[in-house]
């Protein structure tokens, strides 16, 4: 008989070593540190001069190594029309109307490559989960689209059936073109579900509920959405508090501020993440904070837009779940999560002091607080053995290293660009030496950039 201490090992998928630094997690950080991955989980970390065998073997040699980042508010479609110069200088609502009428053009050969190019981009900032905000349907099955994407890549992927049923004609700001009847929003919201939502562990591709906003879906939608959500346990997104011109919208149409709709609605619960959140009161805050509402903070959009910021240091104090987000292409016109990680530090001290943020701070918000927006605090966001085996092999340039010899975390910030050295998800390398290992991004490639310019052309 076999004792406990002679029973065989397991023999370890991959090794990563010889990390500068390793964080775990908000507590935990391992100088010189290495992780174990098999099956897909980390399956132990440990001190330099300890590490196992492995059957692969990836050297950090010497660079900071975290958890993946995770994107909590995108539309990926949109890096379809980026920098689209009619739109650029616009409001939220100018360059909603301009672009609207573009992303009429929108199609499942469209959803495929522009998710599949988005994902590549976000790989290469550090991203190994995304959720995504596709809220114009012209024709159908384009999240479909998107989640074969994603499949063909192994990315990890929270996809959102956004909708808008409220055209120019209903009072709302989207042409017929771009919106659905209510009806059709319900059943396709059904059937994705049925079709792809995986519930269980681990899962790679993940379906949540997502009316646009207040102001381009009717109340009845927004009631049976969250009804539907309920129904199937899946998660609720959606903007709010974004715009003052959605407080006076909101106002006149519904009679109450955004908030207390979206209560009416039956939306303020645990299982809803909103975008922005810019503009809530300090009583509203506080319900929100009290009913668990999650909140995607996407600080370049919020700069470039030039409509405020969320309160990210009350509401963390508050106790609600802030992760980051990129937001839309055609706003932000990038889709590093490393920009983003960085923007939230600068605009958390320039709004609230040196004390407001640090580099934990914003790495914490883009990597626990993403994944319990998403629900998934258990095995997301950070390294600890049983976590999904998603992680980040950070590098910069040894020139812009130059003297940062204290804090490798606030120099991976502070300093820069910093891009992704490696990244691994669910144990499989996707980018190495700084490069995407995705055999069909070529072809995508190519078939992005027509679609783009007939797109942008007319």
């Amino acid at each position: 008989m076999t004792s406990a201490a002679e029973a065989p090992v397991e023999e370890v998928d991959l090794l990563v070593r010889d990390a500068g630094l390793l964080v775990v997690d908000g507590e935990r950080e391992i100088p010189g540190g290495w992780l174990t991955v098999t099956g897909g989980r980390v399956t132990g970390v440990g001190s330099p001069g300890t590490e196992p065998d492995a059957r692969t073997t990836v050297s950090a040699a010497g660079r900071l190594v975290t958890p993946g980042l995770i994107n909590t508010h995108h539309h990926i479609y949109q890096n379809l029309t980026r920098s689209y110069s009619p739109a650029v200088n616009g409001s939220l609502f100018d360059w909603l109307t301009t672009l609207y009428p573009l992303w009429a053009a929108l199609d499942e050969e469209a959803a495929y490559v522009s998710a599949y190019v988005g994902m590549a981009e976000l790989l290469m900032g550090g991203c190994t989960t995304s959720s995504d905000h596709l809220y114009v349907h012209p024709r159908p099955r384009l999240v479909d689209a998107e989640i074969r994407a994603a499949r063909d890549i192994g990315f990890r992927f929270h996809a959102t059936r956004g909708s808008m049923t409220r055209s120019v004609e209903d009072g709302g700001l989207p042409p017929r073109s771009v919106t659905q009847t209510d009806e059709e929003v319900l059943a396709d919201s059904e059937r994705l579900i049925q079709a792809h939502h995986d519930p269980e562990p681990g899962a790679l591709v993940r379906v949540a509920l997502a009316p646009c906003s207040p102001f381009s879906v009717t109340r009845e939608l927004m009631t049976a959405t969250a009804e539907l959500a309920e129904r199937h346990d899946v998660r609720l997104h959606t903007h709010l508090a974004e715009d003052h011109d959605e407080d006076t919208y909101c106002l006149e149409t519904y009679g109450c501020r955004p908030v207390e709709y979206f209560e009416q609605t039956g939306w303020m619960s645990d299982r809803t993440w909103v975008a922005h959140c810019i503009y809530p009161n300090d009583d509203e805050l506080r319900r929100l904070a009290a009913a668990g509402v999650g909140v995607a903070h996407c600080p370049s959009s919020n700069m470039l837009i030039g409509g405020g910021t969320a309160r990210v240091k009350e509401m963390r104090e508050l106790g609600l779940p802030v992760g980051i987000g990129c937001d839309g292409s055609a706003s932000t016109d990038h889709a590093s999560l490393w920009m983003e990680t960085r923007g939230a530090l600068l605009l958390g001290r320039y709004r609230g002091g040196p004390g407001a943020m640090t580099a934990r701070d914003a790495l914490d918000i883009a990597t626990r607080g993403s994944a319990r927006c998403l629900g998934r605090a258990d095995e997301l966001g950070h390294l600890r053995p049983g976590a999904c085996a998603d992680l980040v092999v950070w590098d910069l340039h040894q020139v812009a290293l130059a003297g940062a010899l204290s804090d490798p975390v606030e120099a991976w910030l502070r300093c820069g660009p910093a891009r992704a050295w490696t990244t691994v998800v669910a144990g499989k390398v996707l980018v190495d030496r700084g490069e995407p290992v995705l055999p069909g991004l070529a072809d995508a490639l190519r078939t992005h950039g027509g679609i783009a310019r007939r797109m942008q052309q007319g």
